[in-house]
């Protein structure tokens, strides 16, 4: 039997070993602390700041703090739209354990709609659990006091102090201010594209309408930020810092609030548009559209009830009548057309033309009748703007054809938007040849031309319109933007609007303006003017221009008879005009839907408002003066 070999260890060869793998796994021990202490240093010291402000974002929440909107003046200082506190019922989710119950037992208490519940849902989709959310933003005194004393019932219920929109002067001034309402999806999609959005994060309500859309801007202000700390969940710790909002401009308008009162209630129950401007720099004192509506509907939060009672009704109280109405211009025109005729040598302030009553063009078997059946004899320029003389009209129109009529009202701003400060703006109709093709494809004809001579067929006007023709006839030439703002308040700091002009009207013969002046004061003073009666015994001059605008055609042989017609086919009563007469500082537009003649209900409205606006002392009625207006034709211009 073999023995087994037995093997003489090599301890030298196995210590070398050994040291070898030491040495191996020092090295691996080394250079995984290297790594470990080098990610070390990158993350504590190279990117240090980063994860600094990663941490700090975590941790601190910057919430967006509304700023105050700026407060709208009238020209006397009186206040015509501010903020006032209000109070709002909020709920937290997260505090509310049953959150369907909670509101139910809210809905008994507080009686309110059901839509109400369903707008918080929409609302608290958006919303985290733990933020407020409004339930009713404009609690009563009663619903506050129910709440208050029961608030140990409801816990993450809460009542709240807030700013709301509010206009004093309510649905006299709608048309003029606007409105402010929440933000919907198309305001925000139209602030992401012009980069405002960011500076609505706080805000809840805009500008939509008038005053409140075209000044924003300066309105709105510039938001403020408050960075808190937060835990985990997001709830707030305590408060970091603070730098407060910027609040919006306050503007000061040109409107006087008193007359834009009286000239509200002027209207009474009539549908129309009352415009009184200063005609030197276009500042509007009064702008009066009616119907109209309470604009503190929007500033709350208008019902859906409430909105469609103004959608629906066959009044369009939401149609803003002074910048979008179109009207008819009547005989308010005549006075500019008279001077065409003059620069075109058409007529001379000498020239005659017999009135019968009636008028025909050649080779047509169609009269055009005057509104005075019997006619007014031999009359000139003067005679025909003083009577209202509607033949005579017929008679130049026809001469000067459309295409100078139309060039040459454009000049008085006719077809165009005036450029007021408020973005609610109709051009309305100044028609032509060019425009009926566009619009009918059919020719033009000239019973048409024979019609705008006393303001009618297609051609419309708004009365803000008519009130700059009349400030460039006031002027005589000079022809002024109309414009509500009279300055922005910059801190103590008043910055005054910025006073427009557009290219005046030069006519080739300046003796022209005379002529339109002297019959335009005559209209007031002459024993035949259409306004005498109503102007009788004011203690101020003034020049002007009454308007009877028909609504429908009337048959060769038909009679009109307002009795035996539906309102809404009734004539306008219309009337231009401006005091003092020798040097004008302000034009009156009167503009009344289905009223009736010019001369009967458009110009005493005027007299009374000059009469408040010179605080004229002076009986603007009296019985011998209301029967000498009852006397007046019914369809006199």
């Amino acid at each position: 039997m073999k023995h087994k070999r037995i093997t003489i260890r090599d301890n030298y060869a196995e210590a070398a070993l050994f040291a070898r793998r030491v040495f191996v796994s020092l090295l691996v021990v080394v250079v995984t602390f290297g790594v470990l202490l080098l990610n070390m240093y990158h993350l504590q010291v190279v990117e240090h700041q980063q994860f600094q402000t990663r941490s700090n974002d975590n941790r601190i929440k910057v919430v967006p703090l509304a700023p105050n909107r700026g407060i709208i003046y009238d020209r006397d200082g009186r206040i015509l739209a501010e903020n006032r506190p209000v109070l709002s019922l909020e709920i937290t989710p997260e505090q509310v354990e049953d959150l369907d119950a909670t509101l139910a037992r809210l809905q008994q208490l507080l009686e309110f709609d059901a839509s109400v519940i369903e707008d918080f849902h929409e609302t608290r989709r958006r919303e985290r659990r733990f933020n407020q959310v409004i339930l009713l933003d404009r609690l009563t005194e009663q619903q506050a006091a129910r709440v208050a004393v029961r608030q140990h019932d409801f816990p993450g219920v809460s009542i709240e102090a807030r700013l709301v929109r509010h206009y004093p002067y309510g649905e006299a001034i709608t048309h003029a201010l606007g409105y402010v309402a929440k933000i919907n999806r198309t305001d925000l999609n139209k602030l992401t594209e012009q980069g405002l959005a960011a500076n609505y994060a706080a805000t809840r309500v805009i500008g939509k309408l008038g005053v409140e859309r075209f000044y924003e801007e300066q309105l709105h202000g510039s938001i403020g930020y408050q960075q808190v700390e937060v835990d985990i969940r997001g709830r707030n710790i305590r408060t970091l810092s603070v730098q407060p909002p910027v609040p919006g401009q306050d503007l000061h308008l040109e409107l006087d609030a008193e007359l834009q009162q009286f000239a509200y209630d002027l209207l009474g129950q009539d549908r129309g548009s009352i415009i009184l401007m200063d005609p030197r720099d276009g500042a509007i004192l009064a702008m009066v559209s009616k119907p109209s509506y309470d604009p503190n509907w929007f500033a709350q939060g208008i019902s859906y009830a409430q909105y469609q009672s103004l959608l629906n009704s066959t009044h369009s109280p939401l149609l803003n009548r002074s910048t979008q109405g179109g009207y008819p211009p009547a005989s308010t025109i005549k006075a500019h057309l008279a001077i065409t005729a003059l620069e075109q040598d058409i007529i001379t302030p000498n020239s005659r033309i017999w009135d019968p009553g009636w008028f025909m063009i050649e080779g047509v078997d169609h009269r055009y009748r005057d509104w005075l059946a019997w006619g007014h004899g031999w009359v000139n320029v003067t005679d025909a703007i003083v009577e209202s003389c509607d033949t005579f009209y017929y008679d130049i129109a026809l001469k000067m054809g459309i295409n100078v009529i139309h060039d040459d009202m454009v000049r008085y701003g006719f077809g165009e938007r005036t450029g007021i400060d408020i973005a609610e703006e109709s051009a309305a109709v100044m028609p032509s040849p060019g425009w009926k093709r566009a619009r009918f494809n059919q020719p033009w004809y000239a019973g048409e031309t024979v019609s705008i001579g006393i303001g009618q067929s297609f051609w419309t006007t708004t009365p803000m319109q008519l009130a700059v023709a009349t400030s460039v006839l006031a002027n005589r030439g000079e022809r002024p933007v109309p414009r509500l703002l009279e300055s922005i308040a910059e801190g103590p700091v008043r910055i005054p609007a910025v006073v427009e002009q557009r290219e005046p009207v030069v006519l080739k013969n300046a003796n022209n303006w005379e002529v339109a002046h002297q019959a335009l004061t005559k209209v007031i003073t002459s024993p035949k003017g259409t306004a005498r009666r109503a102007f009788q015994g004011a203690s101020y001059t003034s020049a002007g221009k009454t308007g009877t605008a028909q609504v429908r055609s009337i048959g060769q042989d038909e009679e009109y008879n307002a009795e035996e017609i539906a309102e809404k086919y009734r004539d306008n009563a219309m009337y231009v005009g401006y005091a003092p007469a020798e040097n004008p500082e302000v034009v009156v537009v009167i503009a009344v839907e289905n009223a009736g003649g010019g001369s009967s209900i458009a110009a005493p409205m005027a007299r009374q408002l000059l009469d408040a606006y010179f605080a004229d002392p002076a009986p603007t009625g009296g019985l011998e003066s209301v029967l000498a207006i009852l006397e007046e034709p019914a369809d006199a211009n």
